[in-house]
């Protein structure tokens, strides 16, 4: 897979890489525009100049920290293409969540994106359920990301992936005329 981040030693970089440490490990009304600018060596117009706003940054980030999250999830679904929806579900989840632990993402993936309404997470976990019309994708996204925020709150990953393995799908509710 390709380098997402810009040069590591350019400004914009530099930004990128110091702003995936902080939003991952605070969160997005955590951190600063200033405190930002000063981790990267840069002063804050090379933030308003590459990313136009902190938000700009925190969407780069997020949307490449995502983009990431499901190539894994789809993967992982992909990989139980031919078992039962519900299989294909558990597994993505797992992924998911073993990468975002594994990265040091459990803040950045799951707390609610401060200026999108849409959830990637949710989107695809209801077109693997193929119930776009039920809220399974989003009501498993949400249990999910409050695993993640468990981690995030000092609570030992394995015990939060237990409680992710242990989400009954109702297979019936998979089938369910929408």
């Amino acid at each position: 897979m390709p380098e997402w981040v810009p040069v590591s030693t350019s400004t914009k970089g530099r930004l990128a890489v110091r702003a995936l440490e902080e939003f991952g490990r605070r969160g997005f009304e955590a951190v600063g525009v200033g405190e930002l600018a000063a981790g990267a060596g840069v002063t804050t117009g090379s933030l308003y100049h590459h990313f136009g706003t902190k938000l700009g940054l925190y969407e780069f980030v997020r949307t490449e920290a995502e983009r990431r999250l499901l190539d894994r999830m789809e993967g992982a679904a992909a990989a139980r293409e031919g078992e039962a929806p519900t299989e294909a579900l558990r597994s993505a989840l797992l992924v998911g969540f073993d990468f975002a632990t594994r990265q040091g993402f459990t803040r950045l993936l799951g707390e609610p994106h401060p200026g999108s309404g849409s959830d990637p997470v949710a989107a695809l976990l209801a077109r693997i359920s193929d119930r776009g019309r039920t809220p399974i994708g989003r009501m498993l996204a949400a249990a999910w990301r409050e695993a993640l925020l468990a981690v995030d709150g000092g609570t030992p990953a394995r015990r939060a992936r237990s409680g992710v393995a242990a989400l009954v799908i109702d297979k019936a509710a998979l089938r369910a005329p929408g």
